[in-house]
């Protein structure tokens, strides 16, 4: 009888805690829901990768990371470098140019699994990208998202490594260029353009019909005057880390103007900013770089 009373006295003492803990629980949920902002579906930002997220070039740290796992050698990352400066000096990404690099650079991937080349990336971002995002640009991009919106990289790059950059930064995905697979291999075709100059205009038009955006509402960020088609689509651009071009056609339009770099910054990320430049001829090291592997791994299992 004792034990009984006991027991009953046990719970009534924890029943104000239950109720206390209730109560506590529907308190934070509707302050969570006050706080959460309704989705915006008719208005997103779109963000160059190269200088403008990223100091210096995607693929540039991609081929470094290629260079460390014995895909090719120093001279030949040196011997990269020099093609990608050239390319920048001469002003030469365009016409026969591109059409060779980019042919080139599919001959050599032609029949590559795609799950390795993604593996790779996201390998690479971890060891050499992620400490060269800008933070005043990630933090533009984070804006856009805690206002509801969706954002999205726009890049000539691999649409793979986009898509890493992407999902470690927490954005909503990319757009870039994308090269035909076939049974998880790639067929050495590309499946429409490099998503270069022009190109990422015609894309993000393409993503806002499908998505249902409104142009005008929509923000693009760029440090490249190639990406002026991209710029002028929007209703807000912004010229991020801008190159002398793009500062000022930015000037002219009344663009705004965001440049997160300092002196000695600048200098140190030089070089690989103008490899950035020459996104087909990078396209094709890598893919020279991956053609060499994959040779030496056949000769090994002889």
């Amino acid at each position: 009888m004792a034990e009984q009373s006991r027991a009953q006295t046990e719970r009534r003492r924890k029943r104000p805690a239950r109720v206390i803990a209730s109560a506590a629980g529907w308190a934070a949920a509707e302050v969570e829901a006050a706080l959460t902002v309704p989705t915006d579906p008719t208005s997103a930002a779109f963000f160059d990768v190269d200088n403008t997220m990223m100091q210096g070039a995607s693929i540039y740290y991609f081929a470094r990371g290629l260079a460390r796992r014995d895909y090719f050698t120093s001279r030949d990352l040196a011997g990269f470098a020099w093609k990608q400066l050239r390319f920048r000096l001469l002003a030469s990404e365009h016409g026969g140019d591109m059409a060779t690099a980019r042919t080139a650079a599919l001959a050599f991937v032609a029949g590559w699994p795609v799950g390795e080349l993604e593996q790779l990336a996201e390998e690479i971002f971890d060891e050499l990208m992620a400490e060269r995002i800008w933070s005043g640009t990630h933090a533009l991009a984070r804006l856009h998202l805690d206002a509801g919106q969706r954002v999205w990289l726009v890049t000539a790059a691999p649409i793979e490594l986009g898509r890493v950059i992407a999902q470690r930064l927490g954005l909503t995905g990319a757009l870039g260029t994308v090269a035909e697979v076939e049974d998880g291999k790639y067929t050495g075709r590309l499946a429409g353009d490099m998503l270069h100059g022009p190109a990422k205009a015609t894309a993000i038009s393409s993503l806002a019909a499908a998505e249902g955006l409104d142009l005008e509402r929509c923000s693009a960020y760029s440090d490249s005057f190639n990406d002026t088609p991209m710029l002028s689509l929007v209703g807000h651009a912004v010229a991020v880390n801008p190159d002398p071009a793009l500062r000022r056609e930015a000037r002219k339009r009344g663009w705004e103007i965001r440049d997160f770099r300092t002196g000695r910054k600048a200098a140190k990320i030089a070089l690989p900013a103008a490899l950035g430049t020459g996104a087909a001829v990078g396209a094709a090291f890598v893919g020279l770089a991956l053609r060499r592997r994959r040779l030496t791994a056949r000769t090994a299992t002889r």
